[in-house]
């Protein structure tokens, strides 16, 4: 779970407070439904490596970023009214599961290249929406939960690497050029539906 206490102020930012953020930074609904949608996926995730894999380094390192996920997909879940969530959450699910499910068959090293190639990306996303948002107030408050889900992710990021990704061959860089690619036309959908 994420030990960032900045993300415990959360509370302060509600649906009023966050629509009239809303009217100041562009984009920022879409925003915050794409981070619920990619949350969400997320959770999939290792939800389906721990479907599947039985190596035990493999399962700890899936409970533990599950339990961050799930963490991450929580608070974001309280700021964004369900109508506002994005209508596509079933197949983010799927496409979560599938993600952690997929290279957990083929054992660590592709795990880890996943995860390494998802959180490549969810930093980069996150990084964005950083710069929009006011360093104070209630979007200050919501800059400092983006920037700890940001934290988490590149810790996650950072592990699977430690943990064995190594510059792989043709078709793991493939398949982490399409989770990349996937991930980037599912936040692109998710901002708008």
């Amino acid at each position: 779970m994420s030990t960032h206490p900045t993300i415990l102020a959360t509370s302060n930012v509600d649906a009023g407070t966050l629509a009239g953020l809303a009217g100041c930074v562009p984009g920022l609904i879409g925003d915050l439904r794409s981070d619920h949608a990619g949350e969400t996926g997320a959770v999939a995730i290792y939800l389906g490596i721990l479907a599947v894999a039985r190596d035990p380094g493999i399962r700890r390192f899936a409970e533990a970023h599950l339990a961050t996920e799930r963490d991450h997909l929580a608070r974001l879940g309280a700021l964004l009214p369900p109508a506002q969530r994005s209508v596509l959450l079933p197949l983010w699910r799927v496409a979560g599961w599938l993600t952690g499910f997929l290279p957990a068959l083929f054992g660590p090293r592709a795990v880890y290249a996943t995860i390494d190639a998802v959180e490549t990306f969810v930093d980069q996303h996150y990084e964005e929406q950083v710069h929009k948002l006011p360093a104070h107030g209630p979007g200050g408050v919501l800059k400092a939960l983006l920037m700890a889900c940001q934290a988490d992710e590149v810790h996650h990021r950072d592990e699977a690497r430690a943990a064995g990704v190594k510059a792989g061959g043709r078709l793991t860089q493939a398949w982490q050029w399409l989770v990349g690619t996937g991930s980037a036309l599912a936040v692109k959908a998710a901002r708008r539906v």
